[in-house]
């Protein structure tokens, strides 16, 4: 059974220091990949971008700095924890989002009433996934190549 929690969230798209705007980022987790969470950020003017990374990653960065690849989530201020600053980036390419750190904690929250942390192993459907999602990817690398 796939089951799922999704909640919009809106955030600053810091540009500079000078300038941001608001926009809405969809949040979204499913129990076929039980192990991910994926934010949909839709820009103005542009097709939404989704981004998929850990659940603990999120999780993590909520109280510290995390990360250490294309995607780094950490507290805008060590002090309060009153907002969470994600920064995705592409080669030199970067992007910087602040969210209000409550509703993401009420969205982690309800993952974990669906999937407890540390239980996404036990999902008995999340390898056969995994393998057709492999067998796939083999698949259009052959044909491709």
């Amino acid at each position: 059974m796939r089951e799922s929690v999704q909640a919009e969230v809106m955030m600053s798209f810091l540009v500079s220091e000078e300038l941001s705007f608001r926009i809405p980022v969809e949040l979204r987790y499913e129990t076929c990949d039980p192990y991910a969470v994926r934010l949909t950020f839709h820009l103005p003017g542009d097709a939404p971008v989704t981004w998929a990374f850990g659940r603990e990653l999120l999780i993590d960065g909520v109280g510290r700095p995390c990360g250490e690849g294309d995607v780094r989530v950490s507290p805008a201020d060590p002090e309060s924890l009153s907002d969470v600053l994600i920064r995705l980036q592409v080669g030199g390419d970067h992007a910087l989002f602040r969210s209000s750190t409550a509703p993401l904690i009420a969205f982690l929250d309800r993952t974990d009433k669906l999937v407890p942390l540390g239980q996404e192993g036990a999902l008995g459907d999340f390898d056969a996934h995994l393998d057709e999602a492999l067998d796939r990817i083999l698949a259009e690398e052959q044909s491709a190549g």
